[in-house]
């Protein structure tokens, strides 16, 4: 089969097509995926040029997210069948292969059925970002109705999911974007104030439009410098969950003054501590993700879609665009 393999470590040029073996059904409860279109993620680019934290299998083929057709399942597969149109979530750890390819194999659990209303690209476009978005909101930060919210890149691909889980929880939203037409994309989705961070101090905007009262919590999808100054953004007993790794330079006295909760947030944990319970929880996330898709109730939006055989290119342009929404690779059979 074909697959975007990862070379040697570094630039996106490193990203290859080649021919590699197709994966077989090696467990009971395996599903063997003819894919469609994989997500491109942060989190494939971090693998591409520094992937030492994580236990990758030779040849490397990066990709969280995918979308396809079921091919064939193993003996003990109760909820799939060959010719099931299916999204999910698992990326090429340990060994197991990722996503940039034209087949994986993925253990059942993972899986959920495809949102009808959705097409493969923009399937594929959803898992990562609706699993990190909900756990963010959901599970860390126990999102409240009435609550002031604030996240950061609210017209990214975290950003655009978690604006709309907020607005179905009933918070009131505000969001950092860095152009007006941003603003307007998270406006559309629900976000009662954007707030235009190169021009605008964020800590005071929050503060102005909660009456000096801050946000109940945050959900930091940009780490750096941001991290530590949204600790002036919450109020007193609030939740700040990020998605990056808090550098040793952060001075966290407000955070304890104020006595917030931090809280980390990383998906693959699950992957990476092989947790089979917190695995079929993101599955079942993906299923009522994909019930408010269909009802109309969540939308995902894809920026822009590349060939399987021109990865490179997309995560160059994921790198230098700083796009809305998700960017795409779409599979040829």
């Amino acid at each position: 089969m074909k697959a975007a393999v990862r070379s040697a470590v570094g630039a996106p040029q490193v990203l290859q097509l080649q021919d590699v073996p197709q994966p077989s059904l090696r467990g009971d409860h395996e599903v063997l995926v003819r894919l469609k279109a994989a997500g491109v993620n942060p989190v494939d680019t971090k693998l591409r040029a520094n992937p030492s934290p994580y236990p990758l299998h030779t040849p490397v083929v990066l990709g969280c997210d995918g979308a396809g057709i079921v091919e064939a399942v193993a003996p003990s597969v109760a909820n799939f069948k060959p010719g099931d149109e299916v999204y999910f979530c698992r990326c090429g750890f340990g060994d197991k292969t990722g996503t940039y390819a034209q087949y994986v194999a993925v253990e059942e659990h993972f899986l959920a059925n495809k949102p009808k209303r959705l097409d493969f690209v923009t399937a594929a476009a959803a898992p990562l970002v609706l699993i990190t978005a909900w756990e963010s909101l959901y599970d860390r930060a126990h999102i409240a109705p009435q609550q002031a919210v604030l996240i950061h890149g609210g017209a990214g691909g975290v950003g655009h999911v978690a604006v709309q889980l907020a607005r179905h929880a009933g918070a009131r939203i505000a969001t950092t974007v860095g152009a007006a037409s941003k603003a307007a994309f998270t406006e559309t989705l629900g976000a009662a104030r954007s707030i235009l961070y190169k021009s605008e101090d964020f800590v005071g905007a929050v503060m102005a439009w909660t009456q000096g009262q801050g946000v109940a919590m945050a959900l930091d999808t940009v780490g750096g410098a941001t991290f530590q100054q949204t600790f002036a953004a919450v109020s007193c007993y609030g939740d700040v969950v990020t998605l990056l790794q808090p550098g040793n330079d952060v001075d966290w006295t407000l955070a304890r003054q104020r006595n917030l909760r931090i809280g980390f947030e990383l998906m693959l944990s699950p992957m990476l501590a092989d947790l089979p319970d917190a695995q079929q929880h993101q599955g079942e996330i993906l299923r009522q993700c994909a019930n408010r898709i269909d009802a109309g109730k969540l939308k995902i939006h894809v920026a822009e879609v590349f060939p399987l055989a021109e990865a490179a290119r997309a995560h160059e342009f994921l790198e230098r665009a700083a796009p809305m929404g998700k960017v795409v690779l779409s599979i040829d059979d």
